[in-house]
């Protein structure tokens, strides 16, 4: 039993069932549906490939895929299957012995590499591995061109052959990017299993033999590096150093003969009457050019003006008060999101990151030459905020911040910096904790401060997001630059959904019709309106709360507008949102603990390596 198909069109036509969220799902309903009408369970079929693709359209039947056109007596007769259909692959695999596994096999070896993962687990449910030699299957296996990698997704079959793919594992080239991907990679999609025979000490040879080889791939080599110890993968802080000396090879031999492109910041103080300026500098790379109004700076030169300039001149924080120097992953371009081989413990980053550091950096070392310049100690302001400025407006008394000594060298500038800020969010949370500072019993703390642990003193303060599907699908939609929804045509389209329908007047029938069951979605769940001629976001309350969790992972409760709290109020009903509170934002916290400790990340830089960067004669 199978539909008639083309040579030309069979890998592309054959069913394939992807997930239940996958909108590929849609692509192949109605030959799943005609597949499903045709079977006669007197005449299964008997090469692997149908077996295998009628397994896949089991699938479809069971999660209810069927045509919309279906009436409920063909629904019901699709759904009535799925027991004979199930029998029918089972009675297959349940026969497969010794004399005919490889026969099986070979069965996909045409080009159905799509197949593998069913093939594998199939095998396994219906215990064909128990009936088989490692001998037989194995090198069958790899005939068909199923890797290493499908393999060790297998359960069943790694537990069945444990010595064998302990060998095959130890003598693959590529062996060891399999250890890293099921201890280090992030967002591997593919459970890895590797055998109970496999030791620790095996995993440290090889990658000890990865990281020395010819065939090394830098991605990885950098992983190991960047990795926490883990010692069930034979990570220590040896093979780290070899990595890291192995991976500054490897750079040094790229750049050696690929020059790259020039990037950079540049900033500086103009006579201008815009407070700040930027531009982008193509013609010899990419470099940002950073102006500032000298007459500003100049006229702001009291203490709350000098702090208020980093956030109103040098954008360190955004409306919604929050930072904008973390990496939010919204910020990460397209290839950034795909590319590389980003860690589990890794904080990962792109230009915008890099970008904005660079440039903070710059604003900072520019901004503290001014104020020296004006005879304005930096240290001094900031002692102010907490010892005069505190007191007078809000009558919180005990802050102190003690600065540097004016003779102090940079070396004892930072450490004592560091000292300070920590000793500020310690005083902090005791006061929130408490309503008041004691300063005898902070002196009896001694915790490491953990930023994204910092108290708050309002309850409630950030909104974030649930992990719900009509909260994700809804940020997706409207956000994602890859979402399904976002370009109609050249006159009709958007960098993301909600830019869409901001833009343009978009009518509902100018979607196509792949299109309109998300639109449906989003009108159903109240994010966006059809009035008949144009289809347009429904609040514009709720559209900055969903933006702002996108672009910065969080909300900022309190500083909605009454109306924005009401909205936000029915969002955490719906269980799309929920409400934390702590000094920082999650992001924010992250962001301290990467450049700070090594609570959270395994790639943070040393902080006063990086200072000394920009102070010369200092290393």
């Amino acid at each position: 039993m199978s539909l008639q198909v083309s040579e030309e069109d069979e890998e592309v036509r054959r069913v394939q069932f992807f997930g239940p969220n996958d909108l590929a799902a849609g692509v192949f309903v109605q030959r799943a549906a005609d597949l499903a009408e045709q079977f006669d369970p007197e005449n299964a079929p008997t090469s692997t490939v149908d077996i295998l693709e009628l397994h896949n359209v089991q699938q479809y039947l069971e999660h209810g895929f069927l045509p919309q056109t279906y009436n409920e007596e063909q629904y019901a007769r699709a759904k009535a299957r799925i027991p004979q259909i199930r029998g029918a692959v089972a009675r297959f695999f349940s026969g497969v012995d010794d004399t005919s596994v490889a026969t099986v096999i070979d069965g996909v070896a045409e080009g159905r590499y799509d197949y593998h993962g069913d093939l594998l687990e199939l095998l396994g449910r219906n215990k064909a591995y128990e009936r088989c030699d490692a001998a037989t299957v194995l090198p069958a296996l790899s005939a068909a061109g199923v890797h290493l990698g499908e393999i060790l997704g297998c359960k069943k079959l790694v537990q069945a052959y444990d010595a064998e793919v302990r060998t095959k594992l130890l003598t693959s080239p590529q062996g060891a990017e399999h250890v890293m991907r099921k201890y280090l990679q992030e967002d591997v999609r593919d459970d890895i299993h590797l055998p109970r025979s496999f030791t620790p000490e095996d995993s440290q040879v090889l990658l000890e033999q990865y990281i020395d080889g010819e065939e090394a791939n830098p991605n990885y080599v950098g992983l190991i590096a960047s990795a926490k110890e883990t010692p069930a993968a034979g990570i220590d802080a040896r093979l780290k150093l070899r990595a890291k000396r192995r991976d500054e090879e490897l750079s040094s031999k790229f750049f050696k003969d690929n020059d790259g492109i020039r990037t950079g910041c540049e900033v500086s103080i103009a006579d201008q009457e815009e407070a700040a300026a930027m531009e982008l500098d193509k013609s010899d790379g990419l470099v940002c050019r950073y102006t500032y109004s000298r007459r500003w700076l100049e006229e702001t030169c009291d203490n709350p003006s000098i702090l208020n300039n980093f956030i109103n001149l040098f954008g360190f924080v955004d409306r919604n008060g929050l930072l904008t120097l973390p990496s939010y992953p919204a910020s990460l371009g397209v290839m950034e999101r795909f590319m590389g081989t980003p860690g589990r413990t890794e904080y990962r980053t792109g230009t915008v990151f890099w970008t904005t550091d660079m440039s903070s950096l710059l604003q900072i070392r520019m901004y503290h030459h001014f104020l020296e310049s004006k005879d304005i100690d930096l240290e001094q302001v900031i002692s102010w905020f907490f010892e005069e400025y505190l007191v007078e407006e809000f009558r919180v008394e005990n802050f102190s911040f003690t600065p540097s000594g004016a003779g102090a060298s940079y070396l004892q500038k930072v450490r004592h910096l560091f000292a300070e800020m920590e000793s500020v969010a310690s005083q902090f949370s005791l006061f929130a904790k408490d309503c008041e500072l004691d300063r005898d019993l902070l002196a009896m703390g001694s915790e490491q401060v953990r930023y994204k642990y910092i108290p708050s003193l309002l309850d409630g303060k950030y909104l974030y997001a649930t992990e719900t599907d009509e909260i994700t699908s809804i940020l997706n939609l409207l956000f994602s630059d890859q979402a399904s929804v976002n370009y109609i045509s050249k006159e009709l389209r958007g960098d993301n959904g909600a830019m869409l329908l901001l833009k343009n007047e978009v009518a509902y029938d100018d979607f196509h019709d792949y299109q309109k069951p998300a639109i449906d979605h989003l009108i159903k769940l109240g994010i966006v309106d059809n009035d008949g001629t144009r289809v347009q976001l429904v609040n514009v309350e709720q559209f900055r709360i969903l933006s702002a969790i996108f672009n910065t992972q969080c909300a900022n409760y309190f500083r909605l507008s009454d109306r924005g709290r009401a909205v936000a109020d029915a969002m955490v009903a719906k269980g799309w949102v929920k409400r934390q509170s702590s000094l920082l934002s999650g992001a924010e916290g992250e962001y301290f603990n990467y450049f700070l400790n090594a609570a959270d990340f395994s790639n943070g830089p040393r902080v006063a390596e990086q200072v000394f960067a920009w102070v010369p004669g200092q290393r």
